[in-house]
């Protein structure tokens, strides 16, 4: 670096509080600091390595609060960050999740809710309040998350998730498996029906005793298969991977805890939380079956990303 005041060459003194390094001219004695482009531009002024910091704190299941006190940053702060980084992952993934080859998909929803429960729906209140649900669509071999969507569990979010999901697979033979849900039939024989074959898995489950039916599963007393299209294996007739994938959402995003004030209040920052779990999951989480991330596992990527990376990417 050169001295704005004495056209001299500076040297190196130090680095600043942000790891910037730091220069000094011998002649005049200035100081000059290392400009260093943000993670996000000028839509957050945070260190770098803060705002890893508390998408790495999100990612790891901890609340906005929890969040902004172990990186010393206000929640509203906190907020900012996700849903930057949500926009990000949703181009992301948009753009790396297309045409990928799969041989066995599994198909689930999981519940949630945004601001209050259904029960608790006002008229005057906001369509964006109460029950959302999550769409997921999962490749069983490999463990990528091909496609999900975000929305209430009727007829137009499934149609809206099967679209997707034909556009993230490639156009060859493959199985759909998914539970009984209704609206699938439909959505699946319109959207991909000239390339799947598909059945669901019917669980009948008993009732539990009143003083578990909050804290334990119902028991799985039967099941029961229906085919729907083609001549699906009955041995990949399974849906027990994206239940799998389902506890791992609880786990690591916050807002899916049950029984705490952690859910969502806004359906932007639900939204933005859940690609942000889905684009770290693909890419830069180790799959402890497979050893890689599901991404390699797919041949999207050869190596597992960092967070850095993953922002940077988008």
């Amino acid at each position: 670096m050169t001295c704005h005041n004495c056209r001299i060459e500076t040297v190196k003194a130090g680095r600043a509080k942000d790891g910037a390094q730091r220069h000094k001219c011998q002649q005049c004695g200035k100081r000059y600091t290392d400009s260093r482009e943000r993670l996000f531009g000028a839509d957050s002024r945070l260190p770098e390595d803060k705002t890893i910091m508390i998408i790495r704190c999100l990612l790891e299941g901890n609340s906005v609060r929890s969040t902004g006190r172990l990186c010393d940053v206000e929640p509203n702060t906190v907020l900012n960050i996700l849903v930057l980084a949500g926009e990000r992952c949703e181009r992301l993934l948009g753009d790396k999740l297309r045409n990928v080859p799969v041989r066995d998909v599994q198909a689930d929803e999981i519940w949630s809710f945004v601001g209050k429960k259904q029960k608790q729906i006002q008229p005057e209140d906001s369509p964006t309040l109460g029950d959302c649900y999550t769409f997921v669509g999962i490749d069983r071999d490999t463990k990528l998350v091909l496609n999900f969507t975000i929305g209430k569990r009727d007829q137009l979010t499934t149609d809206s998730f099967v679209e997707g999901l034909r556009l993230a697979t490639a156009h060859q033979r493959y199985q759909v498996t998914t539970d009984g849900f209704g609206p699938y039939r439909s959505a699946i024989e319109t959207t991909l029906g000239d390339r799947v074959d598909f059945a669901q898995l019917i669980k009948v489950y008993r009732a539990a005793p009143e003083g578990e039916r909050r804290y334990s599963p119902a028991e799985v007393v039967s099941t029961e298969t229906v085919v729907g299209i083609g001549q699906p294996d009955p041995k990949r007739i399974c849906t027990s991977h994206v239940e799998r994938q389902n506890l791992s959402m609880r786990m690591g995003i916050r807002r899916f805890t049950r029984l705490t004030n952690a859910f969502s209040k806004k359906l932007e920052n639900h939204w933005a939380g859940i690609y942000l779990w889905f684009a770290f999951y693909n890419f830069c989480r180790v799959h402890q079956t497979l050893r890689i991330t599901p991404a390699m596992a797919a041949g999207i990527s050869d190596h597992i990303w960092s967070v850095r990376e993953l922002l940077e990417s988008a």
